[in-house]
C-alpha cells in the first residue's frame, strides 16, 4: 500500500506511565513535522518501582488549520453504513446517505490513501461497516477486479483482508475477456456476490471470501462467455439475484442480451428472460437464434443493468443495438419485466432503425427512476444518441397496452450533456420538494430539474459544468463527479460550483462511494487489459 498525503502540519503525542502509586512516573513526548503532509507521532514511556512496570504508550495525528481535539471528536462523530451495491439502492438512484461526515467546511481535511491491487477495477466499490474480520471490527471494501479477482479491503488502512481468485483465471487472464460487474453484498451480511469472466457468479464468505460450492453454486449465466459479458452491476431483488449479460467492445456476434434471476440460497436459477427469441424462456446459444444478426444482439450493458422499481419489483433493462420486432426481438428498447420475467411493456423509440444502423446504443445507460409527479410514473432514458427521453412507466408507449411494434409515446426529449452520449447512470437526488437529475457523460456534466409545464411533467436544464464525468454520486448533500481524464470534482448539486478537486489518475466507468468519512475511489481502465491497478481511498482524519 502507498500513501499519498496533501496538507503540513505538525502531531505532538505524550505518553505517562506510573509504575506504583505515583512515585515512579516517566514522560516521553514525540512531535512529527512532515512538510506538506498530515503528521503522526508515536511516543511511549516506560517507568520501573522494583518489580513492577508500567508502560504507556499515545499517538497523535494533526492536520492544518485543525484545533486541539477537533479531529479526535470529528472521528467520533462521524456517521457510517453500509453501501452494499453498485448506485446505493436495489433502483439505482445513486444518492447515498444524508450523513457522510464530509462537508462543504472540511472537504479540504481530506488525505488520500493509495491502495495496489492485483487488477484493474474498472465499476464501482461496495462497502460493510463493523464486521468482525482478523479479532476485530472493521469497515470493510469490497471490489472484482477486471478479471474476476475479489478481494476484501480494510477501509481504515487499505489492507487485504482476504482475496478470492477465480480457478480459471489463467484462461482469460491479460486477453479483452473481461468483467466490469460491481459485486454485491447479501442482505443478511454474510455472502457477497461476484462475477468473474468465464460467466459464472460466485457466492462468497464475506468474512473469509471463500466460495460456496453447495446446491447450484457457482453458478453459469451463458454458454459462451467469449461473446457474452457481464458487463452491469449485479443487482438483489427479493430472494433472487439480478445478472444481465451483453457483448464485447466491437460488439463481435453471436451474443444475446439477458436477465437472469438465481435463487440466492439454491443457487437454482429460476427465470431467464432474453432479449432475442424472447419466447424461450432459458439460456440459449445465440447463434441458435433465427434473429440473430451480424452485428451484435440487443446487449444489455448499461451501468446499472436490471433496475428494481420500488413497491412492484417490477424490473427495467434497457438494450442495445440489434433486431427489434415487437414480439420477440427487442432492440433498442426499455423494457419493463414482472419479478419473474414476463415482459409487461416496452418503450422503443421512433428512431429504432436510425439508431442501429448507426451503432447509437439506447441501451449504453438504464433506466433512471424518478418517482410519482401529478400521477405520472417517471423514468428517464439516455443512450449515445445524446438525447434524455422523458418516460412514463404506466404508459410506456403511450399506451396502457403490453408489448408491440408501437414506435414513440416519451413525454419529452432533452438533449444530454454537451449532446454526448451516455456511458454512465445519472443520479436522482428529491430534496425540499424538488427532483434534480445529474448526469455526466464524455463532455459535460449537468443538473436537470424536474417541472411541469401545462400540467405535464418537463426537465429543464438548471446548470452544466463543461467537465466529463462517470456516474454521479449525491451523499451528504454534495455531489461527487469522476473526471475520467483525471480528478474527481466534489460540486454544490444545486448550482454546480465546484468545492474541490481531487487529485486522480485516469479511468474508464469507474466511480466513487463515499460514507463514513471517506471517498473510495478505483482508477483504471478495463480495456487496457492490466493485471494490477490501484484505488483510492480520500478520508477525514482519524477515519
Amino acid at each position: 500500500m502507498r500513501l499519498h498525503l496533501t496538507t503540513r502540519v505538525a502531531a505532538v503525542a505524550t505518553a505517562v506511565a506510573i509504575a506504583a502509586c505515583g512515585t515512579v512516573r516517566a514522560t516521553a513526548t514525540a512531535t512529527a513535522t512532515l512538510g506538506a503532509k498530515v503528521a503522526t507521532a508515536t511516543a511511549t514511556a516506560t517507568a520501573t518501582l522494583g518489580a513492577k512496570v508500567a508502560t504507556a504508550t499515545a499517538t497523535a495525528t494533526a492536520t492544518p488549520g485543525a484545533k486541539a481535539g477537533t479531529q479526535a471528536r470529528a472521528a467520533r462523530s462521524t456517521s457510517d453504513g453500509d453501501w452494499t451495491q453498485f448506485g446505493y439502492n436495489a433502483q439505482r438512484s445513486d444518492v447515498g446517505p444524508a450523513n457522510t461526515g464530509i462537508t462543504a467546511a472540511n472537504v479540504s481535511q481530506l488525505t488520500a490513501r493509495t491502495v495496489e491491487l492485483p487488477g484493474t477495477v474498472d465499476s464501482s466499490p461496495i462497502q460493510v461497516h463493523d464486521l468482525r474480520i482478523g479479532g476485530r471490527s472493521r469497515d470493510v471494501i469490497v471490489v472484482t477486479t477486471t478479471y474476476g479477482r475479489t478481494l476484501a479491503l480494510d477501509a481504515e488502512t487499505g489492507a487485504t483482508l482476504w482475496q478470492y481468485t477465480p480457478p480459471g483465471i489463467g484462461s482469460y487472464q491479460g486477453s479483452p475477456q473481461i468483467t466490469t460487474a460491481t459485486p454485491i453484498v447479501d442482505p443478511n451480511r454474510r455472502y457477497v456476490y461476484a462475477a468473474s469472466p468465464d460467466g459464472i457468479i460466485h457466492k462468497l464468505s464475506l468474512l473469509t471470501g471463500r466460495q460456496v460450492l453447495s446446491g447450484g453454486w457457482p453458478v453459469t449465466v451463458t454458454f459462451d462467455p467469449a461473446h457474452e459479458k457481464i458487463a452491469s452491476a449485479l443487482n438483489i431483488s427479493g430472494n433472487d439475484l439480478v445478472v444481465v449479460t451483453g457483448g464485447y467492445i466491437g460488439d463481435i456476434p453471436p451474443y444475446d442480451g439477458h436477465v437472469v434471476l438465481i435463487n440466492r440460497s439454491s443457487g437454482r436459477i429460476t427465470h431467464v428472460w432474453n432479449s432475442i427469441c424472447s419466447d424461450r424462456h432459458g439460456l440459449i446459444h445465440a447463434d441458435s437464434c433465427p434473429y440473430a444478426t451480424a452485428v451484435g444482439d440487443n446487449a444489455i450493458w448499461g451501468r446499472s443493468g436490471a433496475v428494481i422499481e420500488p413497491g412492484t419489483g417490477r424490473i427495467l433493462v434497457s438494450t442495445g443495438n440489434g433486431a427489434f420486432n415487437g414480439s420477440t426481438n427487442w432492440g433498442d428498447s426499455v423494457l419493463e419485466l414482472s419479478p419473474t420475467l414476463k415482459l409487461l411493456h416496452n418503450w422503443t423509440p421512433t428512431d429504432e432503425v436510425d439508431l442501429d444502423d448507426h451503432d447509437l446504443d439506447l441501451g449504453s445507460t438504464s433506466p433512471a427512476l424518478l418517482g410519482v409527479v401529478d400521477g405520472y410514473n417517471l423514468a428517464v432514458q439516455g443512450g449515445k444518441a445524446g438525447v434524455l427521453s422523458l418516460l412514463n412507466l404506466n404508459r410506456l408507449d403511450g399506451t396502457t397496452g403490453g408489448p408491440s411494434a408501437r414506435l414513440g409515446g416519451e413525454l419529452q426529449d432533452i438533449a444530454t450533456p454537451g449532446g454526448s452520449e451516455v456511458l454512465t447512470t445519472p443520479a436522482v437526488w428529491h430534496k425540499g420538494g424538488r427532483t434534480w437529475l445529474f448526469v455526466g457523460d464524455d463532455t459535460s456534466t449537468a443538473g436537470y430539474l424536474l417541472g411541469t409545464s401545462k400540467g405535464r411533467p418537463r426537465l429543464s436544464v438548471a446548470w452544466e459544468q463543461s467537465t466529463p464525468g462517470t456516474s454521479p454520486i449525491l451523499a451528504g448533500g454534495l455531489l461527487y463527479v469522476y473526471n475520467p481524464d483525471g480528478g474527481l470534482v466534489i460540486r454544490r448539486p444545486t448550482t454546480g460550483q465546484a468545492l474541490a478537486t481531487l487529485p486522480a489518475a485516469s479511468g474508464h466507468w469507474n466511480s466513487p462511494i463515499v460514507i463514513g468519512g471517506r471517498i473510495v475511489l478505483p482508477e483504471g481502465n478495463a480495456n487496457d487489459h492490466q493485471t494490477s491497478g490501484t484505488l483510492l481511498i480520500y478520508h477525514l482524519p482519524g477515519r
